[in-house]
This record gives C-alpha cells, structure tokens and sequence, in this order.
C-alpha cells in the first residue's frame, strides 16, 4: 500500500480534507468505556487493532457525533437498465459495465439539479461552499478495507470512460491499496453493497461532504401490468444519508426521486 489510508465502511476521509475543530464537548460527559475481563466467561483470542483501524474509528466516531444524520430511503426501477446491460454485453462489449457506473453518471445529474448536495459547510460552519466540479468517490472493498477513489470531473466523462477508470482504479485498490491524493476531493460518495446483499442501511456521511448514497441487492417486486396483469420489475434500493443542517427532507426525497428517474432512461444517460 503506497500511502497508509483510512478507511471505513462507507467513506475515507483524508486528515487533508478535515477542517476546523469538532464542536467543544462532542463526547465530553460520557461515561468511560467498560473494562471487562472476558476471559472470565470463557475462550478468548486478542487481536490487536490495525492503525488504519483506529484512524476510521476516529473520523467515523467525529462524523457520526458532529453531523446531524438523516437516511432516506427510496426505490429505482432499474428493469430497462437491466436490459440495456444485456443488450451491451450481447455485442461482444470488452469494458465492464456496471450499474454503478450508471449510478454515479445519475447522481452528477441529480447534484447538478439540487446544488446543495455538492457543497460542504466551511470549518466554522457559517458559509456554505458551493462545488462546481463533480468528483464522486465509490467505495471498494480491498484486503485493506473499504477504500473509496474519487473520480474525477465526472460530468465530463462518458459512461465507458467512467467504466474503463473504475474497473483500473479498483483494481489498483484491491492489489497495491491507494495514496490519500487518489481518496481526496470527493464531492459526493457512493457505497453499494448490492454485490452482497442487504435491503438498506444507514451510511455514514463523509465529512466535509453533506450526503452519501448507498445501494444494496436489487430485488424482484411485481408490479401491475397495462393488459391488467403482473409483470416483475427488478428494484433497486437507494439509502441516502444527509446532513440536516444543510439538507432538508423533501429535498432528499426529490433527490432519489430523480435519480431513480434518470436510472429509469439508461440510454439517456449514455448519452
């Protein structure tokens, strides 16, 4: 690994990108945590905790704290972009394609149309700094742990060009890890699990960002057909984590309302 990272289930968070003191008496009075001797109650293997480890847990802990979180949940249908990636692959396509690259190509559009969502609060928290660049972090999962490289300029880039430079920065990921540089920038991130499986979950913003979206399994739910009968739609469950203090509920609705909608029209987005 080229550069220690830090990492966390659904962000990094580079100390470069960290800006201004956490509030005074964030986790002052609490308790201390418990001292037990589990060996009393039976078998046990110490392991110590990796350095990477304790890094996430603190900006994890100093995010959770200090950011007043809200996941909204939400469904896309993504039947016909389903349908487009079959038709892609029956052409012989050699670039992988995957719905996160349509993902990421969706939530530029939804940023683009609710500016709010590419912004971060300064480090006194009195201006809001408005982004006009799009950098999209995705979260890999590596031997290292998740690791999540930012994309960059991605209102620029096609949906191959974006395919192709995931599928090498994964990779790099996965084989040598990633420098702070390749993790920093982030505008918005995105953490999908939908390899593995899940119906939703709360991702933990990634500060100075104001909002993530996290995606799990795609799932078979039957909708009512025009002839009167039923017909299998394949769903997408969306979970988007926002910062309440710059993003309010109706507009994270209107948010995956969009980005459902623009994962509804593939060929659009390939465009």
């Amino acid at each position: 690994m080229s550069v220690e990272s830090v990492s966390s289930p659904a962000s990094v968070v580079a100390p470069a990108a960290v800006t201004g003191p956490a509030p005074a008496g964030i986790g002052a009075n609490l308790p201390p945590w418990p001292q037990v001797d589990f060996a009393e109650f039976g078998e046990i293997e110490v392991k110590p905790v990796s350095r990477i480890q304790k890094l996430t847990g603190a900006f994890l802990s100093r995010n959770w704290l200090t950011i007043p979180h809200v996941t909204h949940q939400d469904d896309a249908d993504i039947t016909t972009l389903e349908a487009f990636r079959k038709a892609y692959y029956e052409d012989g396509a050699t670039v992988k394609l995957t719905p996160l690259v349509f993902l990421i190509k969706a939530a530029v559009r939804a940023l683009q149309t609710f500016p709010q969502f590419n912004a971060s609060l300064d480090g006194d928290g009195k201006n809001l700094v408005l982004k006009k660049y799009f950098h999209i972090g995705v979260a890999v999962d590596t031997r290292f742990g998740l690791l999540v490289p930012v994309l960059r300029d991605c209102d620029k880039k096609s949906v191959l060009e974006l395919a192709a430079e995931l599928t090498a920065v994964s990779s790099k990921a996965r084989e040598k890890g990633l420098s702070m540089a390749e993790m920093s920038g982030g505008c918005f991130s995105i953490s999908s699990l939908g390899g593995v499986g899940g119906t939703g979950f709360t991702p933990i913003i990634n500060a100075p960002e104001v909002a993530i979206l996290g995606v799990t399994k795609t799932r078979l739910t039957p909708q009512p057909s025009d002839e009167g009968g039923v017909e299998w739609h394949k769903m997408l469950p969306l979970s988007l984590s926002y910062d309440h203090r710059v993003i309010n509920g109706a507009d994270a609705a209107r948010f995956t309302a969009l980005i459902a909608t623009l994962l509804a029209d593939p060929q659009a987005l390939a465009a």
